[in-house]
């Protein structure tokens, strides 16, 4: 991997001109008598880079579900790019009603996510994974999408596996197509979901090089779900660590790893040290 890379085509907005990318307000999530988040209040900026940590069932990855609109919100509203996203207006005098299908497919465009499984097409080649949803979804011709999805190729070092099946690949290769793939939506958003949690430990250094060269190179906002502490320190600008569906922590990511206030942070960074 070069020691300088960048996201082909990846836009640079001013952030201080733009509202804040991801806001939850007041956001409760409950299945049955569970409750997985409770009345969270969470501000991600334009531009940051924000890793959640905490144990098992702490609802990390529920906040990851609800802006990838896999699960609904219970109470609370959820913003994006300072609209609301989980809702839309509908109600009398323009109160709030929960968004329609329509409105979240429209606006979860703009959000990629690399889920811990690959799921990537066995029958199409790795490019043609990486093609297929700018051009069904997003509208690109296929001869704009090969082109960017060979620079993202490039970009994740499999320049040369374009056109072999995902089932020749190794897993770390096979997470690395599925970044690529994320990327091609042109998202402003990127969510990570444990990402090396279903690789070989000899395979773990290789993808997080490469979602550290994407952080360092781009100015897409990232929020991280993860246990690798070395790559939450190197790339984001604030950890929060969760317990029981509640931001127990937060802070700058020496500060927090370092230093952590709450004894519960320090109980959990203990287990994963």
């Amino acid at each position: 991997m070069p020691a300088e890379t960048s996201v082909p085509d990846a836009p640079a907005p001013d952030r201080s001109a733009v509202p804040d990318a991801v806001r939850f307000d007041r956001v409760t999530k409950r299945y049955g008598e569970q409750t997985v988040l409770d009345g969270l209040d969470l501000t991600v900026g334009r531009g940051e880079r924000v890793t959640l940590i905490g144990p098992s069932g702490s609802g990390k990855t529920t906040i990851l579900r609800l802006l990838m609109t896999l699960e609904r919100v219970t109470d609370g509203v959820i913003h994006v790019d300072g609209e609301p996203y989980s809702h839309m207006p509908g109600g009398p005098g323009g109160k709030l009603v929960p968004a329609s299908e329509r409105h979240l497919a429209a606006r979860r465009r703009h959000i990629g996510m690399v889920f811990q499984q690959f799921n990537l097409f066995p029958h199409m080649s790795v490019l043609e994974n990486v093609v297929e949803a700018p051009v069904h979804v997003l509208g690109e011709s296929r001869e704009a999408a090969r082109a960017r999805a060979r620079d993202l190729l490039d970009l994740v070092g499999l320049a040369d596996r374009a056109d072999a099946r995902p089932t020749r690949l190794s897993g770390g290769q096979q997470q690395r197509v599925a970044i690529a793939r994320a990327l091609a939506m042109r998202p402003g958003i990127l969510l990570l979901d444990e990402v090396t949690s279903a690789l070989d430990p000899e395979l773990v250094a290789e993808v997080l090089d490469v979602l550290r060269d994407i952080a360092h190179g781009s100015d897409i906002t990232l929020l991280c779900v993860t246990h690798e502490m070395g790559f939450a320190r190197d790339v984001s600008d604030r950890i929060l660590m969760f317990d029981r569906g509640r931001i127990v922590e937060s802070g700058r990511a020496d500060q927090l790893l370092d230093s952590p206030e709450h004894e519960r942070t320090r109980a959990f960074l203990r287990t994963v040290r």
